[in-house]
């Protein structure tokens, strides 16, 4: 899935615009990876932990040519998954999409009617 297609497929279960869930989605992206360029953590309950490690430097080698190549160390973002992610990841069969529910109704927009509402 790529992010155009996470922001068509939560705009759809709430009821939002396009437009307005991309930003929301990016901010959160933002703020990951802000978190990360200042060397702190973010844990979401249930979903899982983005935080950086340092790899160590190593040997490594050129494969084309097999001279040995020194490798300097280097700051990654990793993602730990959670217990509840990884129990539902566990449980699932190859190929069958996740049974995460859609909201139940659309979310009303600030200033907006709600919907299906009978005056």
């Amino acid at each position: 899935m790529t992010k155009r297609e996470l922001v068509v497929d939560v705009a759809e279960r709430l009821g939002y615009t396009q437009n307005e869930v991309s930003d929301v989605v990016q901010a959160t992206l933002d703020a990951i990876i802000e978190l990360l360029s200042e060397g702190k953590r973010l844990e979401i309950r249930n979903f899982g932990v983005f935080e950086l490690r340092t790899r160590d430097s190593r040997i490594g080698r050129n494969p084309r040519t097999g001279e040995e190549v020194p490798i300097s160390a280097k700051r990654v973002g990793t993602f730990k998954p959670g217990k509840a992610l990884k129990e539902l990841v566990q449980n699932q069969t190859p190929g069958a999409s996740v049974g995460i529910a859609p909201a139940a109704e659309p979310a009303t927009q600030p200033g907006a009617e709600p919907q299906g509402t009978a005056f």
